[in-house]
């Protein structure tokens, strides 16, 4: 079976099936015409109505996916195979979907349409998180907003109802965007974390965990917010450098706050007339020193180690003990021990039996252990405690120092840490297995870069606080029972009637005789985001999903969430299961913007995904600012930056882009960097390639249309070395995409797709189609229109993943495959059925057919002669390149723009003929021939300006190296970078001065007058090496 007749087998979606079962001695009796007929096509074009002479985003997508949806195209198809099963990070219910919640969805959805078509079942499960701490706090602001009320005004119950209703708005505000994304998610699996299903899954892991002894209560140290009244988790932190004295705005403070001040103050050493000075940032929680700590090879304190000081406000002594952990060089090398109030302290006071003493309460308020300061707020009792030291000339010196301090990022409050009761995970067992999986290959990590983040972390976990102070959320399943006699237990149970049975047997009392409570606190939220690898698949029941999905084939996230989600999944999974969750685990880089920087409401460069798609104007997007505002979404603060960030970044607004280019735009860069930057141009960008495809799209089928009537049934037996060319370079491309999907290399795959649709299909195959199609009953227009068709099909159907909305669109348009049924659901092109054309020598030969073009493109370019069609002429003393030229020749004209080709081993040059000259190769040279009333004035100017462009950057990279300070500060790869920079623009500086030079020369000799011979001799390896001659 020839490759021709291999392919027009498999020429159309609806036929491509055949390309499994079919064997190599199997001849098909196909007529070339049945592949398509004028009645096919009147019914395409009643179904599928016109074809726009316009790319429209808009058109494009809308309705697109509730066709998808009509036809049943995201739900799991029956069949032996294993399917390919992923799980959406399930986005929080407090807003709407920024671009990291696009990146990680698009490339799952590239993933799941990538398996689809190549044949496996999918199964992608969509879901939502209830985000306890972030839902309550933005309804909180709503309600006091709107009504000048707090939650404890209405009570719990009508809190959470309020709660509830804003998450039915934000949820199908988020359904929108993730269908207007194009994310092809099996709906009828649709979970969210506080419906009954998951509920239930939340108590059982809960109890199973509580009877084997891992969840336990125990007071610690929490990050407390005091604005909030509740513990945060370490994700809810944000750490931020204070240079020196900085004033912060702080709530329930009527003035702001200064930070990055250190305190130099004096306690007095029992018994003696000396002194001990004391370094702290947090001057506020002396009244909570316990001891003073110093490092006990620091030779300035050795002789007051286990003596005591006199703690003046308090007054008791307090002893001065040597640990480790004091840094000599911080401030005089003497810290205070505030245990109730600093992680490491708390540290300190375990490892030398030091009391524990609270002195800040809950609401942020020193407490009755502050005597007469007793409800002073912490921030002003700071002023009012450096007042009281100066008078009693304690106090020392306040300077200047970088900090680092602890906010809320839900409440812009400075974390404060208290000594709660909580409730606690064990996590160390959990965690050695988590280790156990990767070190064991048992569990992959991408990048493997992250391995050693995964241990480190993993082997110094601490246990994991899952309790939180607020009323939205899973409700704790835990009963404290208590007797008349107060005897108590806490039973872990699935309702209270299942806890009194319980407590009665374990307390052996009567119903009567005891009273059953429930916890009030609620669980984490990671707590049930945890589970959902197995919850949303029917957990605990062991029902055919589990049996057939679990574990999932990968886990997609972002890198920013591995400990806080991905880690307690593994650890949760094992432990419940008795398996690792998933085999795999797929980490992206965070989103910034074009300067690199993270996005953030403080900084105002946070970009609304629809924006990118639908485009909108500043002056919209200002207002939306204000709108945000008012509905208590941004500080006022925040408005003002982000109004700032607007105007800067988008000075003309946001150009319509459209969704297509939006996931393409992010898949084009290595998502497995730690970061990546968007850039609205890039997408715009994309946006003019959807365009350039849909142009394209419109060319082949106007030609088809005239083409195909008249083609023979042997057509393919007619192939040119350009059809034969953009085959091969198209398996190519099928071969290069399908390895990058293998690999999870998707940048790879864009560029593969990019470079193949842009270079070679559309401004070389298809520009040198142009001149046959003329005649569309010649063979080579036939077998043109076919090669043409053929590309189209198969790279709408390669790109489909990327593209879903375009590629459907298109295909709708250029009636390919079955009728009305959907691109998504053809078969992906797959290498071993397209790698049939590859073929090496016909690319070599075509190859030097493009170097040719793209000298002559250079020489055209740098003269500024476009549009004026020189001759050409190829000189060549190789008879193999000569044969390889002349059979391209056609080719190199069109491309090239040329009034005629000429090849030859010595070119008949005419005596006054001016030409420019270029070397291909050792071999071959090529003349591109000027006119004389082509050598003009505005030749000149044109080199002129090119000159002086050049002449500017190389003043501009002297200038950086020559900077003060420019050998030591930068590094050696940076400086090797800027010295082959100047070497380059030196020597096309030098070429262009000669050009000009000559050209100047020429351009003071009137048009047609010009009788000198004028050689300008070029070499692409060197840019433009001329030598001139008059």
């Amino acid at each position: 079976m020839g490759s021709a007749d291999r392919c027009l087998q498999f020429s159309r979606c609806y036929l491509a099936t055949l390309f499994k079962d079919v064997q190599p001695s199997f001849v098909p009796s196909i007529n070339f015409r049945q592949l398509t007929t004028a009645e096919t096509r009147r019914n395409a074009h009643a179904a599928t109505g016109d074809f726009p002479s316009k790319y429209n985003p808009k058109d494009v997508e809308t309705g697109r996916y509730d066709w998808w949806m009509k036809h049943n195209c995201f739900s799991l198809v029956e069949t032996p195979r294993v399917p390919f099963s992923i799980l959406l990070p399930p986005p929080n219910v407090t807003g709407t979907l920024h671009l990291g919640h696009v990146l990680t969805t698009t490339v799952q959805d590239v993933f799941a349409r990538w398996h689809r078509m190549s044949g496996r079942p999918v199964v992608w499960i969509p879901g939502m998180d209830h985000a306890g701490i972030a839902t309550q706090v933005v309804v909180e602001k709503i309600l006091w907003q709107n009504l000048k009320k707090s939650r404890h005004d209405i009570g719990r119950q009508r809190f959470c109802e309020e709660v509830a209703l804003w998450k039915d708005e934000k949820k199908l505000k988020i359904k929108h965007q993730l269908k207007k994304i194009g994310a092809s998610l099996d709906w009828s699996r649709e979970f969210f974390t506080l419906d009954a299903k998951q509920s239930s899954a939340v108590v059982e892991a809960f109890i199973q965990l509580y009877n084997n002894g891992l969840i336990y209560r125990n007071e610690a140290l929490v990050n407390w917010s005091c604005s909030l009244q509740t513990a945060i988790s370490d994700i809810e932190v944000d750490h931020q450098l204070i240079e020196g004295r900085t004033k912060v705005i702080v709530p329930n403070c009527e003035e702001p706050v200064e930070f990055g001040v250190l305190h130099n103050f004096a306690y007095q050493i029992c018994g003696t007339d000396e002194e001990i000075i004391v370094s702290t940032t947090r001057i506020e929680t002396m009244l909570g020193d316990v001891a003073v700590a110093v490092h006990p090879e620091d030779p300035r304190y050795h002789h007051v180690i286990g003596k005591e000081v006199w703690h003046p406000f308090r007054e008791e002594k307090i002893p001065v003990i040597s640990d480790d952990f004091v840094d000599p060089e911080f401030g005089t090398g003497a810290v205070k021990i505030t245990p109730a109030h600093d992680r490491t302290d708390y540290e300190v006071s375990r490892r030398h039996d030091l009391p524990v003493l609270k002195i800040i309460s809950e609401d942020g308020k020193l407490n009755e252990n502050c005597g007469k300061f007793a409800g002073i707020g912490r921030f002003n009792f700071r002023r009012m405690l450096v007042t009281e030291l100066e008078k009693r000339n304690l106090l020392r010196s306040s300077s200047d120092h970088k900090m680092q301090v602890p906010f809320c990022s839900r409440s812009g409050d400075v974390v404060e840490f208290i000594l709660k009761p909580q409730w606690y995970i064990n996590c160390q067992e959990m965690a050695e297995r988590a280790v156990l999986a990767v070190r064991e290959g048992r569990l992959k990590i991408e990048p493997q870069s992250f391995e050693r983040v995964w241990f480190t972390y993993l082997e110094n976990i601490r246990d994991w606080c899952i309790s939180r102070q607020l009323w939205w959320g899973h409700q704790i399943p835990l009963y404290k029972c208590q007797t008349m006699d107060n005897n108590s237990t806490w039973i872990a149970a699935r309702n209270i009637e299942e806890a009194w049975k319980e407590a009665a047997a374990i307390l052996r009392c009567g119903l009567k005789d005891m009273s059953v409570i429930q916890e009030e606190d609620v669980l984490d939220t990671w707590f049930s985001s945890a589970l959902l690898p197995f919850s949303a698949l029917g957990w605990p029941h062991q029902n055919e999903d589990m049996k057939t999905c679990y574990p999932l084939s990968i886990m997609v996230t972002g890198n920013d969430i591995l400990f806080f989600w991905v880690a307690r999944m593994v650890m949760l999974g094992e432990r419940l299961t008795g398996q690792l969750p998933f085999k795999k685990i797929f980490l992206h880089g965070i989103i910034c913007d074009a300067h690199g920087r993270k996005m953030s409401k403080s900084l105002g460069n946070v970009i609304n995904p629809e924006h990118v798609s639908d485009g909108i104007s500043l002056k919209d997007l200002q207002e939306e600012a204000h709108e945000n505002f008012r509905a208590g979404l941004l500080s006022e603060n925040e408005l003002q930056k982000t109004l700032e960030g607007h105007k800067k970044l988008f000075p003309a607004g946001i150009p319509e882009c459209g969704t297509d280019a939006l996931r393409f735009s992010l898949l084009s860069q290595n998502i497995q960097n730690m970061s990546l930057n968007f850039d609205i141009a890039t997408c715009h960008t994309n946006r003019l390639l959807c365009n350039k495809i849909w142009q394209a799209c419109r060319y082949v089928r106007t030609f088809h249309e005239s083409v195909w009537d008249s083609a023979k049934d042997d057509t393919l037996s007619s192939l040119s070395i350009c059809d034969k060319w953009i085959l091969s370079r198209l398996s190519v491309m099928i071969k290069a995409v399908n390895d990058a999907f293998k690999n999870q290399q998707l940048h790879l795959a864009t560029s593969s797709l990019r470079s193949f649709i842009y270079t070679d299909f559309c401004d070389t195959y298809l520009e040198t189609t142009k001149p046959l199609l003329k005649s569309p009953k010649s063979t080579s227009a036939q077998a043109a229109c076919w090669t043409l068709m053929q590309c189209i099909e198969t790279f709408l159907q390669t790109l489909c993943p990327f593209m879903p909305f375009l590629t459907e669109a298109l295909h709708c348009h250029m009636q390919t495959g079955t009728q009305g049924q959907p691109l998504m659901l053809a078969p992906y092109p797959q290498e071993d059925q397209w790698m049939q054309w590859y073929n090496e020598n016909i690319e070599k030969e075509f190859n030097k057919a493009i170097s040719c073009v793209s000298a002559v493109r250079r020489i055209v370019s740098l003269c500024d002669i476009r549009g004026q069609r020189p001759k050409l002429y190829i000189e060549t003393s190789s008879n193999k390149e000569q044969v390889t030229y002349e059979k391209l020749k056609d080719v190199v004209a069109t491309l090239g723009d040329c009034a005629s080709v000429t090849v030859g081993i010595a070119v008949p040059l005419k005596l006054h003929e001016t030409y420019l000259k270029e070397s291909l190769s050792p071999e071959s040279s090529i003349f591109v021939i000027l006119e004389k009333t082509q050598i003009t004035e505005k030749m000149w100017l044109h080199i002129n300006k090119k000159q002086k462009k050049l002449a500017s950057e190389l003043q501009k990279m002297q200038a950086v190296v020559s900077a003060d300070g420019y050998k030591s500060k930068a590094a050696l790869v940076v400086q090797e970078q800027h010295a082959e920079k100047i070497k380059d623009l030196e020597s096309k500086l030098t070429t262009l001065q000669q050009i000009h030079r000559s050209l100047g020369s020429a351009a003071d000799i009137s048009p047609g007058s010009v009788s000198s011979q004028f050689i300008l001799e070029c070499s692409s390896s060197t840019y433009m090496d001329f030598v001139c001659y008059l």
